[in-house]
Parts: C-alpha cells; sequence; structure tokens
C-alpha cells in the first residue's frame, strides 16, 4: 500500500543550530514507526513538522486531510462540553452510518445500480476498519480506560485537571481512528495498566501511526519499525520490527562500525608508513656488482620512476581514505575501576534494623550485600526515594539503624542533580571531584556530557544534563555502594540500554528504585517492594 503520510529531505533550524538535515520518512497503512534518539536530536521537532505546526526550512511533507495530533495541550474550546467534544470525534462514523442505510435504501430500489453499489462498498469498508458498528461500547471503554468514566461529561473541557484534558485528547484520537496519527510522549502521566491498553488499541488501528515516546515496553508493544535519528554511518537509519529488534539491528550495525573504523585505521597506518618508508626503500642500496654505468643508470631510472610511482599512489590514497574516513564510534559507558577485597564479596556491606523515618519510611529488615543487586519497585509516592537516601545517610531515621561496613563508600545517583556551586562549569565539577583518582578519562570521552555544554555552568544546564554529569562522577570513580533514584529519566534511549549494560559489570553493590517496566522486567537481581512506606520482601 502506498504512504498515507510522507516526509522527504526535510531541513530545520533553530538559529545556528540544525536539528533536522535531510531527514525522510514514509509511513503506510499499518505500520507505527518509533521515532528514538538523543535527547534534542529533532524527535518534536519532526512530528511537529509532519503535522504542519511548523514549517520546514526545505523539504516536501504529504500528510492526509484526517491527520490525528496528539498535543500536550488538545485543541478543544474551553466552554465545550465533554459530551460535545466526544460527539465530534464520532461525527464521521455517524455519518458513515447514515450513509450506508441512505445506499441500502437506494440499492432496495434499484439493486443493479453501479453508483450505489460502488459507493456502498467504498463507505463499508471505511466502516469496517473504523468498527462503527461498535462506536458506542468502544467509547465507554476507552473513557473508562484512560480513567475519564467518572467524568460528568456535561463538564467543560476548561474545568478538567490538565491531565484529564490531555486523556480525552488521546480518547478522541482513538475513537476517530484518522488514515495518520503522530503522537509526542503519549503515555507521560499513565498508570501502567493504562498504558498498556493504548499500546493495545494503536496496535490494533489500521492507519499510520509516527510516535516518539521513552517508554521502552510501550515501544516494543506498538512499533513495526523504529526511525533512529541519531548519528550514524550514513544518517538517521529505519530498522523493520519492534523495539527489541531494532536494540539487537543496533547492537550488531555498531560492531560493524567498530570493524569498519578499526580496518580503516589499520590501512591509514600502513599506508603512512609506505609513503614514508617503505615505498622509499625500494631499490635503494643495492650495488652495482659489473653493471655497466649505462645499465645501471637505465636500470636506476626504471627503479626510482617505481618507487615514485608507489609513493604518488600510497599518498593518493592515504589522501582518499583520510578525508572519507568514519568517525571512531564513540566508547560504550562503563565503570572505570573494579573493587578489591570485602567490598566486593558477597558479605554485607549495608545493613537495615527497624528503620524508621515517620511518616515516609518503615523497613523491617534489609541487607545489601557487597555484591548484591537490588530493585525497589513501587508507586510514586510509595518511599523510595526516601530508602535510597536513608541507605546513603542522606536522612536520618527516627528510629531503628542504618550500619554501613567500614570504609564503605555509598554513592547516590538523585533525581535531580543539585552541586555546591552551579556558578563553575561542568569540567571544573568533573576535575574537582577526580583530582585524586589516576587513570581516569576526561569528561568528554566518557560520552555523557556533550563538548558543548562541559564549559558551561552547571546551574545552566537541564535537569538531564546535570543528571548526566552526576551520573559521569560516579562512573568515573565508583562508590562500594551505588545507589541509583530512577536512573532511566531524562536519558535517552541509547544511553539507557548503554547504562543497564554497564549495571551489569559495575563493581559492588547496586540499589535501583525504578518504575521503568522495562527495566524492572529484565532486571537480574533481588527485588523488593514499598507501599505507603513500607519495604516487603
Amino acid at each position: 500500500m502506498s504512504a498515507v503520510l510522507r516526509v522527504r529531505d526535510l531541513v530545520k533550524s533553530y538559529g545556528d543550530r540544525r536539528v533536522l538535515d535531510g531527514v525522510s520518512l514514509s509511513a503506510g497503512p499499518g505500520r507505527r514507526i518509533g521515532l528514538v534518539g538523543e535527547n534534542g536530536v529533532g524527535k518534536s521537532t519532526l512530528l511537529r513538522v509532519a503535522a504542519g505546526r511548523e514549517d520546514p526550512d526545505s523539504g516536501e511533507v504529504v500528510r492526509p486531510d484526517d491527520l490525528g495530533v496528539l498535543d500536550q495541550e488538545p485543541p478543544f474550546a474551553s466552554s465545550a462540553a465533554v459530551h460535545d467534544v466526544l460527539e465530534q470525534a464520532l461525527v464521521e462514523m455517524r455519518a458513515a452510518q447514515a450513509r450506508l442505510a441512505e445506499l441500502a435504501a437506494q440499492l432496495e430500489r434499484c439493486p443493479e445500480d453501479p453508483v450505489a453499489l460502488s459507493a456502498y462498498g467504498e463507505v463499508l469498508e471505511w466502516a469496517r476498519q473504523h468498527d462503527v458498528w461498535e462506536v458506542e461500547h468502544r467509547a465507554d471503554l476507552v473513557l473508562e480506560r484512560l480513567g475519564l468514566a467518572g467524568v460528568d461529561r456535561s463538564r467543560q473541557v476548561g474545568a478538567l485537571s490538565g491531565g484529564q484534558r490531555t486523556r480525552l485528547g488521546l480518547a478522541v484520537l482513538l475513537l476517530r481512528r484518522p488514515r495518520a496519527l503522530l503522537l509526542d510522549e503519549p503515555t507521560n502521566h499513565l498508570d501502567d495498566a493504562t498504558v498498556e491498553f493504548v499500546a493495545r488499541h494503536l496496535a490494533a488501528l489500521p492507519g499510520a501511526v509516527v510516535l516518539a515516546s521513552h517508554d521502552r515496553e510501550f515501544l516494543d508493544a506498538v512499533c513495526t519499525d523504529v526511525l533512529d535519528l541519531d548519528p550514524a554511518l550514513g544518517g538517521p537509519v529505519r530498522y523493520g520490527g519492534a523495539f527489541s529488534e531494532y536494540l539487537v539491528a543496533k547492537r550488531a550495525r555498531r560492531a560493524r562500525w567498530e570493524q569498519q573504523y578499526a580496518a580503516e585505521q589499520d590501512e591509514l597506518a600502513q599506508l603512512r608508513r609506505s609513503v614514508e618508508v617503505t615505498a622509499r626503500q625500494v631499490g635503494h642500496g643495492a650495488p652495482r656488482g659489473n653493471t655497466s654505468k649505462l645499465a645501471y643508470d637505465y636500470t636506476g631510472s626504471r627503479v626510482q620512476k617505481q618507487v615514485s610511482r608507489r609513493v604518488r599512489d600510497a599518498r593518493s590514497r592515504l589522501a582518499e581514505l583520510s578525508a572519507q574516513q568514519v568517525r571512531k564510534p564513540p566508547e560504550p559507558l562503563r565503570f572505570v575501576r573494579a573493587l578489591t577485597g570485602d567490598a566486593a564479596s558477597s558479605e554485607v556491606v549495608v545493613q537495615l534494623r527497624e528503620t524508621v523515618v515517620a511518616g515516609r519510611l518503615q523497613v523491617g529488615s534489609l541487607d545489601v550485600a557487597g555484591d548484591g543487586r537490588l530493585l525497589v519497585t513501587g508507586p510514586n509516592g510509595a518511599g523510595k526515594s526516601t530508602l535510597l537516601r536513608v541507605i546513603a545517610g542522606d536522612v536520618r531515621p527516627d528510629g531503628g539503624s542504618v550500619q554501613r561496613r567500614q570504609g564503605v563508600r555509598v554513592g547516590l545517583l538523585e533525581q535531580d542533580a543539585v552541586f555546591a556551586d552551579e556558578s563553575v562549569s561542568a569540567r571544573a565539577v568533573y576535575a574537582a571531584a577526580t583530582a585524586r583518582r589516576p587513570g581516569v578519562p576526561r569528561l568528554v570521552d566518557l560520552g555523557l556530557v556533550a563538548p558543548a555544554d562541559v564549559d558551561r555552568p552547571v546551574g545552566v544546564l537541564s535537569v538531564g544534563q546535570r543528571r548526566r554529569l552526576a551520573l559521569a562522577l560516579l562512573v568515573a570513580d565508583p562508590p562500594e555502594v551505588l545507589l541509583l533514584d530512577e536512573p532511566t529519566n531524562h536519558l535517552s534511549l541509547s544511553l539507557v540500554d548503554e547504562v543497564e549494560q554497564a549495571l551489569v559489570s559495575a563493581p559492588g553493590a547496586v540499589v535501583v528504585a525504578s518504575h521503568d517496566r522495562w527495566l524492572r522486567r529484565r532486571f537480574a537481581g533481588s527485588v523488593v517492594s514499598m507501599s505507603e512506606g513500607v519495604v516487603r520482601a
């Protein structure tokens, strides 16, 4: 089937920063394309341009008339009633039902009318795709699963909360079933059950879907394709399959990139040697023996020409390869050093007994081994962050005990990283923290803080950039006990994957508090759940 949504060679800049550079995308019926890539790489920009919310600097966009777009603030009049918004979403389906009844009556009078037969077939196919006969049931189901069943339908949209308005906008799109649908972070502020419902609904749509999301489980359940906007060999790459298949394919592509880079570097080294040494050694220093001077001059001239040709060829190839060589793949994230002694053993390094923080936390017994892996789960407000801060020593309990083995360092990655002096640069913060640790890599070499950000004051960095800097400090000088509070928040999917891969071989103990479904379902270690501040093993 032909594409219902197509963008070709899109270019979009803001000031002197080019966000999209020749990006193309084609989505046909039944294709659901997930946009992934580093924060700021252009996912939301691509969606806004595709939706017509912004004009590209150059390029072409072809979109259907019934394009559906999920806006952060849905375009409903504040004075409109919820009932009216829902009825407007069903106008086309009501019209299809009425048109089918009209054509059926016409065909009863004239069964062989070719125009009526053709029109009836077209409308019937559209009605089947949009499931118009179940629309009332679907409307009730969608509202219930999106948490809107209890909302008075006579209530004005302006009286709804921001979250309710967003969910109402999503409900309208799910009911309309447009030919193409654009979604930017559709799972924000939805609980697990609601996200799973939305995923199932989107997967059943007949039209095209293009979406950006940080929810890997959601992407895996919905997507038939993934467009990776991160810089790579040849630019943005489209992968067929779900998100899990994309990860496998991307790692294989990364391996090929590394192999090509290594092969080119070997060839460059050989060419430089050939230009500087090898080519010039041909024929030099050979004894004349009894050869006549005339013969020697002839032979020597021929050898010199051969040398010159080889040098020219080597220089030409060296110049060509130097200009076209692939850039070095960024180093994957890894912890810099290993631990020794008891800290890396299975002996207990942190112990909590009858630990209480009034109104926030209650722990009967919890042990953290030196090589342990512990996942803390629970809804927002359950006390996960408080537990980590108690283990770190940032919060003193009102009762019970927290014991740490002597000499054990505890490091905490908080959700909102705070630095003592926000006027200093990220580079200066990193240098001061690692000054006494020989052999640590440079901050830019870790791949966590962009080169353009390393000399900016930490106070002007975004939440995500500050978290990356805080993570860099822990990676460069890992503590014996590493605590991570929602480590996947504010990080790109590629970086999240690297963090999770690095944690497998991280030195010392690792305690993670997370609501991330992808991380939770694949975590290899012990799990404790929390509810209303109470830890349950």
